[in-house]
């Protein structure tokens, strides 16, 4: 008999490119809908923001990327894409098995990312922007 047993994934999303933070929320909301009617929960997002696509999709050329880490019910995530398929706002999905592995090496990451801006909040600037140790080259008209 199979075991439901909750795995980890990940789903990159590509939506379509005129949507404006607001409506991207909006989307991340349904998502996580779709996850709770699967059984499922949803762990990180990340925002990769608009970026030009390789090949059009659906007319398009530039897309918004999700990256969004979450568990699901094995049997569940057919369904899942199902939901994806539907949703008009989706360009292109990917949806991702993750060993426990790989999502314990992810959201150490992450950690280690808020630890590292923290510091730099924290930390006053010795260097100015310009005064980064390159140089600027001008060209001559």
């Amino acid at each position: 008999m199979r075991r439901n047993a909750l795995k980890s994934y990940q789903s990159v999303l590509i939506l379509k490119a005129d949507l404006d933070d607001a409506q991207v929320d909006q989307v991340i909301e349904k998502i996580t809908e779709f996850l709770s009617k699967n059984n499922g929960s949803l762990l990180k997002v990340d925002k990769w923001g608009k970026k030009r696509l390789g090949y059009r999709i659906k007319k398009s050329r530039f897309g918004y990327y999700l990256n969004i880490y979450h568990t699901c019910e094995s049997l569940k995530v057919s369904a899942l894409e199902a939901d994806y398929k539907l949703y008009d706002l989706i360009l292109k999905f990917l949806v991702i098995k993750l060993s426990d592995k790989e999502l314990e090496q992810e959201m150490k990451s992450d950690e280690i990312d808020n630890a590292v801006e923290e510091t730099k909040e924290k930390t006053p600037a010795t260097k100015s922007e310009s005064d980064n140790g390159v140089e600027e080259v001008k060209e001559k008209d």
